[in-house]
């Protein structure tokens, strides 16, 4: 069997806070690599990236977690939903295709401890 590519949307997120985001769109995705290796290939590919801002180029995402796939139901969060982490956040043994991850899944990429600081207080934004 052929291996599988997809488009995906990752949402780059600098600040849960003052909901600053950048959408980019990724095609030809292998969803036979794992969530690791395309966490790698990401912080490779966007320092690289001349039509995003600085602070988005230079700031130390390691977490994906997915925010809407095709066809499913969306959120009412701004930025990324708190809700049901056990599910939606990437594990990075898993492969892209086991974790979730299909065509036009959009998925957020974010630094952890930044979200479990907002996730522990986020009326603190308001």
């Amino acid at each position: 069997m052929a291996a599988e590519h997809v488009t995906i949307t990752v949402r780059l997120i600098r600040s849960f806070e003052h909901r600053n985001f950048r959408p980019v769109v990724y095609h030809g995705v292998h969803l036979d690599q794992t969530v690791k290796e395309f966490i790698v290939f990401l912080k490779k590919d966007i320092p690289l990236r001349t039509s995003l801002p600085p602070p988005f180029r230079n700031y130390k995402y390691d977490k994906l977690k997915i925010i809407h796939q095709a066809h499913k139901s969306k959120t009412n969060e701004l930025v990324l939903s708190l809700e049901d982490d056990d599910r939606l956040l990437l594990k990075e043994d898993c492969t892209l295709k086991a974790a979730g991850i299909a065509s036009e899944t959009e998925i957020a990429f974010f630094c952890e401890e930044d979200y479990e600081k907002y996730k522990a207080n986020p009326i603190s934004s308001w």
